[in-house]
C-alpha cells in the first residue's frame, strides 16, 4: 500500500520553468501544465486529505524580482510545501556573479525556511550538452555548488537537475532551446517526486522522446531558431524588456487540484480545472 506524503498545501515560485512555459495545455490554468502541476497532480492523487496548490512563478523574472514578488505572498498563503528555481535567468547573463547571486538566494532560502515548510530547490541544468549555454557551463557549476551549500544549512531538499541526465538531450526541449517540452517537464516531475519520496506511477520516457534530427535539419533549425527566438531574446534585453512584463501568476491561490492521466503513447494531456481559474496569457 502506498505510504501517504505528509503535505497538504504546495506553492511553487519561480520563473518560466516553474510556470511551464514550454508545456502548452490549454486546459490548464494560464495555458501551460509543467512539472509543477503533474507534480501536484500527484500529490493530489496520492493523499487522502485535502490538498492545495498555487503557483506564483512568472516567466521572464530574475533572482530579486522572484524573491521580492514571491516570498512573502506565498508565506502568506501558509504552505507546508514550497519549491523555489530562481536565478536561471540571471546566470545566463553576461557578467552576473554566481557567488553574489546566491548570496541573495540564501536571504530568500532564510525566509521561506522560517515557517518550518519543506522547501525544494533546484540545482541548474547541466549545460555541456548544448552549444548555445556550454560557454556559461562552469559559472552554473558554481552557482549549483553554492546551492548545495544553502541547502544543507536550511535543511532544504535538492532537486538535483545537473544531474539528470535524461534532459541533456535535445529533444527534451521546446523549439526555443530555453525551456522544456512536455517530455522535459514530465522527466522533471519525476525527479522531484523522487526528491520528495512519494510513489508515483510516471513512467520514464513516456511519452518517448522524439527522433533524432539529421544533421541538415539540425543546421535547418539552427537558423530558425536564431531568427525566431535569439533575435527577439536579444532585443528584449537591449530595451529592458521581460517576456513577464503583464503578465500574472496563474494560480495566485491555493486551490484543488484535479488529477489528469495522459492517454496511451499520446503524450497530451487533459487537467480538470474550475473555469475560473482560466487566465489569459500573452
Amino acid at each position: 500500500m502506498t505510504e501517504a506524503h505528509p503535505w497538504r498545501r504546495y506553492v511553487a515560485l519561480g520563473d518560466s520553468f516553474t510556470e511551464g512555459i514550454g508545456d502548452p495545455e490549454p486546459a490548464s490554468p494560464g495555458g501551460y501544465r509543467g512539472w509543477a502541476d503533474r507534480v501536484a497532480e500527484t500529490l493530489a492523487s496520492t493523499t487522502d486529505a485535502d490538498f492545495s496548490y498555487a503557483n506564483l512563478a512568472i516567466r521572464g523574472r530574475l533572482l530579486q524580482q522572484i524573491l521580492d514578488e514571491q516570498v512573502e505572498p506565498a508565506l502568506e498563503l501558509r504552505p507546508d510545501l514550497i519549491t523555489i528555481s530562481a536565478g536561471g535567468n540571471d546566470v545566463i547573463r553576461p557578467g552576473t556573479d554566481p557567488d553574489a547571486l546566491a548570496a541573495r538566494f540564501e536571504a530568500g532560502i532564510r525566509r521561506l525556511r522560517s515557517d518550518d515548510a519543506t522547501v525544494v530547490i533546484f540545482t541548474g541544468v547541466d549545460t555541456g550538452f548544448t552549444p548555445v549555454f556550454r560557454g556559461i557551463r562552469g559559472k552554473v557549476a558554481i552557482y549549483n555548488e553554492n546551492l548545495r551549500v544553502i541547502a544543507e544549512r536550511y535543511d532544504c531538499l535538492v532537486a538535483d537537475q545537473w544531474g539528470l541526465k535524461a534532459i541533456q538531450d535535445a529533444r527534451m526541449w521546446s523549439a526555443d532551446r530555453l525551456h522544456l517540452n512536455p517530455l522535459g517537464h514530465h522527466e522533471v516531475a519525476r525527479m522531484v517526486l523522487e526528491t520528495l519520496n512519494v510513489e508515483n506511477d510516471l513512467q520514464p520516457g513516456e511519452p518517448e522522446p522524439l527522433p533524432r534530427s539529421t544533421w541538415r535539419a539540425a543546421r535547418a533549425e539552427d537558423l530558425v531558431w536564431a531568427r525566431v527566438h535569439l533575435v527577439p531574446w536579444v532585443i528584449r534585453r537591449i530595451t529592458h524588456r521581460s517576456s513577464g512584463d503583464g503578465i500574472t501568476a496563474k494560480r495566485p491561490i491555493p486551490e484543488p487540484v484535479y488529477a489528469s492521466r495522459s492517454e496511451a503513447g499520446s503524450g497530451e494531456s487533459e487537467t480538470a480545472t474550475p473555469a475560473a481559474d482560466d487566465q489569459t496569457t500573452s
